[in-house]
């Protein structure tokens, strides 16, 4: 059964109900032992939505790609209460960023590395779907006349552009599922408390569109922003007036378009949010292993039930075992992919030697068929001391590594063509870092990650964690959660962008990257990092928006949003932390009255117009007000990071104006919300990890990695066998419908220039079906001397999204390479009528990697279901804190009575309920809200 919502349902109710029982439980035994600490699971909700997330995830791993994808890219009304509009960022943009990417990348590396510049550039759409969000409570009409000539949608655009806050949101979902559905309901609370707007990119996903698609959209995002195409309603949007934000998968990319932009001189956003970034595909970090347990991460990562789309090779057999003991010679460094950007030396050889083992087998050999060990491979150690690399410690010795020059035993190479020999180039599969250094290196022959090749995982706009330098970016405010298996990444990201010098690059990465070596000395400026780890909470923990720690993160952000908008750039470099803005800016958010509309009768409604909207939770506001003075403390006793040349602290008599030259705050948070220091950086495991370790691809991550696929080859073994039949039935419908073009009149010159994106010769389309498009645009027959990965959408043939990518080009929107496009064969057309792939009379509908799916019913969805869900925790939550708080206050009253009646009565009017204990708890992280001042 695919994943729907009634599957979900299905799935996940017993996981509910086996979670009440094991939480009422726990909480008996904690209750019996007199237990007091406070822990996550303390809370029944968190525990019950911690269970649901983590269920319909592992639910994904048991059906295929594309069914998650389908599932998590339905489209779903937007609340009542809210203004979404809907917009498509056309080819013209995607160009623009397209160009961006090939002057970062450039012609070399784009046709090692990458694969070319054409096959990332294809989609099935002729935009990316993106989305205004704000509260409909915040559209403007005093400075607003109606036009006829604008739409209902385009009028409720040009209503929020008084709103001068902008937030550029790019959802999570491991690169290859989720959307913009998925997110609105958090991306409505961000706009609503920053009472600014939003702006929602539905990038396109792996496998089906692998990296670096999603990156080439969210730069597009970017641009639609800054310089709208013509015809666009909204105005340009001031870099200084935007801020990125992200999660997850949706964090990384945003972090990996401002390094694109700085590398570009290109102006950069005036901020970023990081929630939870995924940086580094490697693994290399010890909490991937050692917090499976308290995350929502499956515990063998994601596998999924074949398909058509995915994995590559559904059956491990044959050359394409997931992973063998290593038969050809390593890299330098066993743990690393090959080189990506080879010398000569090794092109000529290697292409020497895939010519005579070709001769010899009579078929053609590829890189990893080739056994430089035919009577077996020696050890890690041994394999380390030839490459020239300390076994010990991981690093380059001064051993001069044959690998840097040609073999003498191929001189004769050299004769060869230096185009024949780079055409011939593969990287060998990468070896393993094995904990036992005698043991023999594992050797990777399959995919592990969805979002790239294994090769590519160490690139840097891949795994950002490989940047040679994250400094010179603007403002960072990152959260990660403790229990949550990215976190040591996160941490040791947030120190990196920091402190550039103190955490350098390995030199495998300044090698293989002809930007890494330049920006490693030429960016050195820190980047001001706010890092906040959260005490039990998963990853990313704003999927939670009714816990504590979840509000303050919300309430968090938004006033960082606010901070780095508001105010200029020289304020910003001088202060870019709201919570030391002196003095302290205005919490001024309201609850929109709709909200309180929804939870009460006709006549309360009608008593209450008159009344002012409600202010937010006062215990929300009271706690980011203390844990201000928490990191005002901070800074006075020396625990936040000071800019090199500011090593005192600031005055006291900083009162009055922002407390200046803080480089970074480090600190943990606790369930109830509260902040204290983070541990110094020599505590923290993360931080002491060498440089050469870092985007290493190591044993117990790959182990736990097989063990999963290993036990779904046996559970789906016949699933494979039918997926390979339904491959073949597809390269034959995909043969069938060129052939039949061809005999219709469809002309394709793919050596067609396109430098210019309006020329169409005259008459090219008059006889087509479909339209040939006049903006610059690529398509699945314009890949000659392209190398697209074996997952890409653009080089396939064998599924049915990949035939609905072949169709539309041959007979309904084509690039002007096409001089002709075919008419549909009858035979086709009626063919389609039985397909619920196709269409007989219009374009099929394009991969769920990229286009929503659209329901003929309103349907009672599961991501409908998940927000109610959302919505009743958190009104039960906030009756929760409200029962707390009118508990301490009552406490309070009642200890000020018992010290009066020992004390006696006192006659100022007012007395503090703080005592000596209260201001010490206050210290280690307690609320401070039965501190506060109390009036006789």
């Amino acid at each position: 059964m695919p994943v729907t919502t009634t599957s979900a349902a299905i799935h996940i109710t017993p996981v509910v109900i086996k979670t009440f029982f094991k939480h009422s439980k726990r909480k008996g035994i904690k209750l019996k032992d007199g237990d007091k600490s406070e822990e996550a699971w303390d809370d029944l909700f968190y525990d019950e939505a911690f269970h649901i997330v983590k269920a319909f995830i592992e639910l994904g791993t048991k059906n295929t790609v594309e069914s998650l994808q389908a599932f998590t890219n339905t489209h779903v009304p937007a609340p009542y209460w809210c203004a979404v509009v809907p917009v498509k960022i056309p080819l013209a943009t995607c160009n623009q960023a397209a160009d961006a990417l090939i002057e970062w990348f450039g012609p070399d590396e784009l046709k090692r590395v990458v694969g070319g510049e054409r096959w990332w550039q294809i989609r099935g759409l002729d935009w990316i779907d993106s989305e205004w969000v704000t509260e409909k409570d915040y559209l403007d009409d005093r400075s607003f006349s109606k036009d006829d000539s604008y739409t209902e949608e385009e009028q409720t655009i040009l209503r929020m552009e008084h709103l001068d806050r902008v937030m550029l949101y790019v959802h999570g979902g491991a690169y290859f599922w989720g959307s913009i559905n998925t997110h609105r309901y958090q991306i409505i609370r961000y706009a609503r408390k920053m009472r600014g707007r939003a702006f929602a990119v539905n990038y396109r996903k792996a496998p089906q569109y692998p990296w670096p698609c999603p990156l080439h959209d969210v730069l597009a995002a970017y641009f639609y922003l800054t310089s709208p195409p013509p015809g666009s309603v909204h105005k340009p949007v001031s870099p200084s007036k935007m801020v990125f934000a992200g999660d997850s998968a949706g964090a990384a990319l945003c972090l990996t378009a401002l390094t694109v932009l700085r590398d570009l001189g290109l102006p950069q956003p005036a901020g970023a949010v990081l929630i939870s970034p995924w940086v580094d595909l490697t693994h290399s970090f010890p909490s991937v292993m050692n917090n499976t347990a308290t995350d929502i991460i499956p515990p063998h990562g994601f596998i999924h039930k074949p398909s058509p789309t995915w994995p590559v090779h559904t059956k491990a057999e044959g050359g394409y075992t997931r992973a063998v003991p290593t038969q050809t010679d390593p890299p330098p460094q066993p743990g690393h992919a090959d080189k990506l950007k080879p010398d000569a030396g090794e092109v000529a050889d290697q292409a020497s030697q895939r010519l005579e083992q070709s001769i010899q087998r009579g078929e053609e050999v590829h890189s990893a068929d080739l056994k430089d060990y035919p009577d077996g491979a020696p050890s890690q150690q041994e394999m380390q001391e030839k490459g020239g690399v300390d076994a010990t410690t991981g690093g380059t010795t001064p051993v001069e590594t044959a690998r840097s020059s040609p073999d003498p035993k191929h001189e004769k190479d050299q004769d060869l063509d230096p185009d024949i020999s780079l055409d011939m180039w593969e990287p060998k599969p990468p070896k393993v870092l094995m904990l036992d250094p005698k043991a023999t290196p594992l050797e990777l022959r399959a995919q592990i990650q969805l979002y790239a090749t294994t090769e590519q995982l160490s690139h840097p706009l891949v795994s950002p964690v490989l940047q040679s330098s994250l400094g010179n970016l603007c403002p960072l405010y990152i959260i990660a959660g403790n229990g949550e298996c990215l976190r040591d990444e996160i941490i040791y990201l947030a120190h990196k962008a920091a402190h550039p010098k103190e955490y350098p690059t390995r030199k495998g990465v300044l090698r293989d990257g002809h930007r890494q070596k330049e920006n490693a000395e030429k960016f050195q400026t820190p980047t001001k990092v706010h890092l906040q780890v959260f005490d039990d909470m998963c990853h990313v923990l704003t999927v939670f928006t009714f816990t504590e720690p979840a509000k303050y993160a919300y309430r968090a952000i938004t006033q960082f949003v606010k901070h780095v908008i508001d105010n200029s750039e020289a304020h910003l470099e001088r202060n870019p932390f709201p919570e030391l803005h002196r003095p302290p800016s205005d919490i001024s958010d309201t609850e929109p009255v709709h909200k309180r509309d929804r939870r009460r009768t006709p006549s309360e409604k009608t008593s209450d117009r008159a009344k002012p909207p409600l202010s937010p939770s006062r215990t929300e506001i009271d706690k980011y007000r203390f844990n201000e003075q928490q990191a005002e403390q901070e800074v006075k006793q020396g625990h936040a990071e000071k800019l090199p040349a500011h090593t005192e602290a600031p005055p006291s008599e900083c009162s009055g104006e922002d407390i200046p030259a803080v480089l970074m705050f480090r600190e943990r948070v606790d369930v109830m919300g509260n902040v204290r220091p983070m541990e110094p950086a020599e505590e923290i495991e993360a931080l002491n990890i060498p440089p050469q370790q870092i985007g290493v691809i190591k044993e117990l991550p790959v182990r736990r990695w097989l063990e999963g696929q290993e036990e779904w080859d046996r559970k789906y073994k016949r699933t494979a066998e039918r997926v390979i039949r339904k491959r073949k039935h597809y390269e034959a419908k995909a043969q069938r419908l060129l052939d039949h073009a061809r005999q219709q009149g469809w002309i394709h010159d793919e050596l067609t220039p396109q430098t210019s994106r309006v020329s169409i010769p005259d008459g090219a389309s008059r006889l087509s079906a479909g339209e040939i498009q006049p903006e610059r645009r690529w398509g699945p027959f314009d890949l000659k001397e392209e190398r697209p990965p074996p997952t890409a959408i653009a080089g396939r043939r064998d599924t049915a999204e990949a035939v609905a990518l072949l169709k539309k080009a041959l007979y309904y929107s084509a690039p002007v390479t096409h001089h002709r496009l075919g008419k549909i064969k009858t035979s086709d057309a009626v063919r389609a009528v039985f397909d619920h792939h196709d269409h007989p009379l219009k374009p099929p509908r394009q991969s769920v990697s990229e286009q929503q799916v659209h329901t003929q019913v309103i349907p009672i969805h599961g991501l409908r279901m998940w927000q109610s869900l959302v919505e009743l925790f958190m009104r039960k939550s906030s009756k929760k804190v409200d029962q707390k708080v009118k508990v301490g206050k009552k406490h309070a009253r009642s200890t000020l009575r018992s010290t009066k009646e020992m004390f006696g009565s006192s006659t100022s009017g007012e007395t503090s309920t703080a005592t000596p204990t209260d201001q010490s708890r206050e210290g280690e992280g307690v609320s401070s809200f039965t501190a506060t001042p109390t009036h006789q």
